[in-house]
């Protein structure tokens, strides 16, 4: 069990000291003095208030020690650290980790992940290279990884979740489901109880993998409003209680002698 350091009494009072190393570093940036905290045996850290524009919150700090039996405090090190709300930037993170859907360019190339959960491995892998080979192309068409359970899992959500599933504006405010399109193209594989493909150029989705409950205007069996006269044509009115009766006359033939 490591042993607690014990006071020092030289080097909490030598704030002068710290304060004056602060001062030569960052001149009038420097504030009152916030606190001594010991590190260890003989070493410790005076803080005081950083007034640099841009750092509200954060600290100078001024680390000084003092070699045994001596009556001196020296300075180590002067730095300035992020206090109790200082703004900090947030923790680093590999850029496999950073990376989010939409930010791989033309010519990027992601890092290759040996222990991604999404993927499996497509053989089981045995002593013989060859083998091992042969499996990679008879059980895994080529590819040494393919989905995990987990892998699948998050794909389908994001599918069904996103623009091409049921809860898009298309498909709340159509009738007819892509289950029901002749557009509609069926994938293979574990998701084609769920999911296809759209082929109908005028849809919004083509193209796109869209689930059996989504939709659009572009359905096969729909058919947009008919367009109607400017006016509303009514039926003729026959009045049959009032005929007016004609005589007819006969024509004399003039040409008669």
């Amino acid at each position: 069990m490591a042993r607690a350091a014990t006071a020092d009494s030289v080097l909490e009072a030598a704030v002068e000291v710290a304060q004056g190393a602060a001062t030569e570093m960052a001149g009038a940036a420097v504030g009152q003095h916030l606190g001594f905290r010991l590190e260890g045996d003989r070493v410790g850290t005076h803080l005081f208030e950083s007034l640099e524009p841009g750092y509200r919150g954060w600290q100078w700090a001024v680390t000084v020690a003092r070699a045994p039996r001596s009556r001196h405090a020296t300075v180590c090190e002067v730095e300035m650290i992020p206090g109790d709300g200082a703004l900090v930037a947030p923790p680093w993170l590999p850029w496999a980790e950073r990376l989010r859907p939409g930010d791989l360019g033309a010519q990027d190339v992601l890092p290759y992940q040996s222990d991604d959960v999404r993927l499996d491995q497509g053989y089981e892998q045995t002593d013989d290279e060859e083998a091992d080979r042969v499996a990679i192309w008879e059980l895994g068409l080529g590819r040494a990884r393919v989905l995990s359970a987990e892998g699948r899992a998050r794909t389908f959500a994001r599918w069904y979740e996103g623009d091409h599933g049921p809860n898009a504006p298309s498909a709340r405010q159509t009738k007819a489901q892509c289950s029901t399109c002749g557009f509609f193209m069926k994938i293979a594989g574990a998701g084609r109880v769920v999911f296809g493909v759209c082929a109908n150029e005028w849809s919004p989705s083509d193209g796109r993998i869209v689930s059996v409950d989504h939709g659009c205007g572009a359905h096969s069996e729909t058919d947009g409003p008919r367009p109607g006269g400017e006016w509303v044509q009514s039926q003729p009115v026959i009045d049959e209680n009032v005929l007016d009766v004609v005589e007819a006359h006969p024509v004399e033939d003039t040409d008669t002698p």
